[in-house]
């Protein structure tokens, strides 16, 4: 199953968010600052963004929690229970855009919403779509021991299982192999 670009956007814009969040692995919180804030906007591509202000980060930092536990749920009732819950949050009005050389695509958070607001309803909506394909599976934690980071699996075949393949998956495989060497005399 492919979603479509704007919906891998706002999965893409949901994973970036969640793994702002220090966790078990990593203590760092990388979204404490308003330029952090602004380089996170900038690098999901959100276009129309005022001015953002201190208000911008705590809201946005307040729902960081709130999509967290979408990627641990083990069931489509709970996860579906959790998006209903941050759908409501916002404001919904959805409009066909094509901004920024980008197809015709939906946008659900109406003109001059807030960034919380945009962030929480596109998401929110997203994941909807994601638990409506019956695609819960795909939204999943990294599965490197040290790892904790949220990912989202737009695989064909499902097969993602570390967060970066570059960093956490090829960590755990060349452990593996001095592991295999180890273990045969090499």
């Amino acid at each position: 199953m492919t979603f479509s670009h704007d919906t891998e956007q706002a999965l893409g814009t949901l994973v970036r968010l969640v793994n702002t969040m220090p966790g078990p692995n990593s203590q760092v919180d990388s979204l404490e600052t308003l330029e952090e804030l602004e380089k996170f906007v900038q690098e999901r591509e959100f276009s129309a963004v005022d001015t953002l202000t201190e208000k911008d980060l705590a809201e946005v930092r307040d729902l960081r929690p709130l999509f967290a536990p979408v990627f641990t749920t083990d069931s489509d009732a709970s996860a579906a229970t959790m998006i209903n819950a941050i759908i409501a949050r916002g404001t919904s009005t959805p409009r066909l855009t094509n901004h920024d050389g980008h197809p015709w695509h939906i946008h659900y958070s109406r003109a001059g919403a807030s960034m919380a607001c945009r962030i929480t309803v596109e998401c929110g909506i997203a994941l909807a779509q994601v638990i409506s394909a019956g695609e819960r599976e795909r939204l999943r934690r990294c599965e490197a021991p040290d790892c904790d980071d949220a990912l989202i699996d737009l695989s064909r075949n499902r097969s993602k299982r570390y967060c970066d393949a570059r960093t956490c998956g090829n960590r755990l495989h060349v452990a593996a192999y001095r592991e295999r060497r180890k273990a045969s005399g090499e």
